[in-house]
């Protein structure tokens, strides 16, 4: 097995450094990859929005992605996912290159306004059929459908009546679980209620570079923060209560670790510390991607983290009755999305001190630094507070590549980052913590949000003019993974 040291060198380095990427060198860096247990669940992750297209047909309302899309200069280059992947109508030969692939379960999500073009109300049968047909071809493959529910695409007509600012919106919400448990759950038994409820916050109501790209307060924020932990409440009950059998449930947070520094023990406590502490002074703008436990403790715990709410102070969330027994529905297994961290060591005092991430830290081509040990920081920590076992459900590299000469797409980095990401979780693995599964983001390029099709995650090349899909290198290692 590669030493942490071995992963911190090569992440220094051997992803960005001219001329490393030899044939040979993606080949023995993954031979020496140590096996996963043989019941492992191995996939790839996709969302509605982003590969779908067909946003104007069969009925399907609008979503706040198609407003956003139209505002001057919020995509890259003006671009839209009116078509994207054109996976709506080619979803029959996307499942056949998933089977060929050897994939064993698929993440997708649902769309909202396609299922209910306004929000709430008379349910678009024609939308519901697609995904009927999707699971369908799934299942015949022998492919299990991770269905999330909520991946962004928040319908218009609701962001309307005040979105997700609105206690209402947990009634949507869970209004909105039950048609789709009372439709598929005969046939779908993994259920994700929401992805990444800090990212799509941060991004389209703090920043404002994501839908619906506005600037709320902190405290419109925070309550928001809250009203979404009572949606999957309620949503968890809607789809346990309408399931035609026993089915699986969680959600979608994604998890960025503090990774430590040295191997010292005060320097490993500093850093699982400051993976789950709050903002030091206060809940801002430019401190709101802190704070883990913010995110998890009230849905695993029944509380927000008490320093969480001294941040806060009078931007805390309005807490009513019963509403953290809501939120704290239990759930079969944590699902995490986990792409990077910060390193942190301890201070003179032994209190957490983040430092600059090490010389020559790799960068994925959207800017994120690359941190393989994420993968093993963070299932351990969140299994240890937090007792459930653990699916990765998305973690992925912006490459931007496209096919060579030869008319394929020789994507060795992601060969790299796969393998020393996957290393750090079977070592985690090997170590007692129970990750019972690894889905890959993206299975295809994709309409990567503000950024439009540059940035390219997927381990499918897609010609977006031509909507011809080319299984890069990576998919083609990734099926050997699978089939080890």
């Amino acid at each position: 097995m590669l030493s942490r040291r071995s992963f911190l060198k090569m992440n220094a380095g051997a992803l960005g450094a001219a001329g490393v990427f030899g044939c040979d060198w993606p080949r023995a860096i993954a031979q020496s990859l140590p096996s996963f247990p043989t019941d492992f669940l191995w996939g790839a992750s996709t969302s509605a929005y982003q590969i779908e297209g067909a946003t104007k047909a069969d009925g399907r309302g609008e979503g706040i992605w198609d407003v956003f899309c139209r505002k001057p200069g919020a995509i890259l280059n003006g671009q839209n996912a009116d078509i994207a992947c054109d996976h709506y109508n080619r979803y029959r030969e996307d499942v056949r290159l998933m089977k060929e692939l050897g994939l064993r379960a698929y993440r997708f999500s649902v769309s909202w306004p396609r299922i209910q073009p306004s929000g709430t109300g008379a349910v678009n049968d024609k939308g519901l059929d697609f995904y009927k047909r999707l699971v369908d071809e799934l299942n015949a493959a022998g492919i299990a459908p991770f269905l999330t529910l909520y991946h962004w695409d928040f319908p218009q007509a609701l962001q309307d009546r005040g979105g997700w600012l609105t206690r209402d919106a947990v009634n949507w919400f869970a209004d909105f679980a039950g048609i789709m448990s009372r439709a598929l759950s005969d046939r779908v038994n993994v259920w994700i209620t929401m992805n990444e409820p800090r990212s799509f916050l941060g991004g389209g109501y703090v920043a404002g570079v994501h839908a619906p790209g506005v600037k709320w307060p902190v405290k419109d924020v925070l309550q928001a923060s809250h009203i979404l932990n009572l949606a999957h409440g309620r949503a968890v009950q809607a789809i346990r209560a309408t399931s035609t059998r026993r089915v699986r449930v969680t959600w979608a947070p994604d998890c960025s670790p503090a990774i430590p520094a040295t191997d010292s023990p005060t320097d490993i406590a500093a850093a699982k510390a400051s993976t789950f502490a709050s903002p030091r002074v206060r809940f801002t703008a430019s401190a709101w991607w802190s704070g883990n436990a913010w995110w998890f403790d009230p849905i695993l715990r029944g509380e927000y983290p008490s320093d969480g709410l001294a941040a806060a102070r009078a931007d805390a969330p309005e807490i009513r009755g019963d509403d953290m027994a809501v939120i704290r529905q239990p759930l079969d297994f944590l699902g995490i999305n986990i792409y990077g961290g910060s390193y942190v060591r301890a201070d003179a005092s032994g209190q957490p001190q983040t430092i600059a991430f090490p010389a020559g830290t790799a960068r994925a081509d959207n800017g994120w630094e690359l941190v393989p040990d994420a993968l093993y920081w963070a299932p351990k920590w969140l299994h240890e507070r937090y007792k459930l076992p653990i699916y990765v459900l998305e973690n992925g590299l912006s490459v931007h590549d496209a096919p060579g000469a030869d008319g394929q797409v020789h994507d060795d980095r992601r060969i790299a980052f796969m393998t020393q990401y996957l290393t750090a979780l079977s070592r985690a693995i090997r170590e007692g913590v129970p990750v019972k599964g690894y889905m890959h983001w993206s299975l295809f390029d994709n309409f990567e949000w503000q950024h439009g099709f540059r940035e390219r995650f997927g381990m499918v090349y897609v010609d977006f003019a031509t909507q011809r899909r080319v299984p890069k290198d990576s998919a083609r290692w990734y099926q050997k993974m699978i089939s080890r």
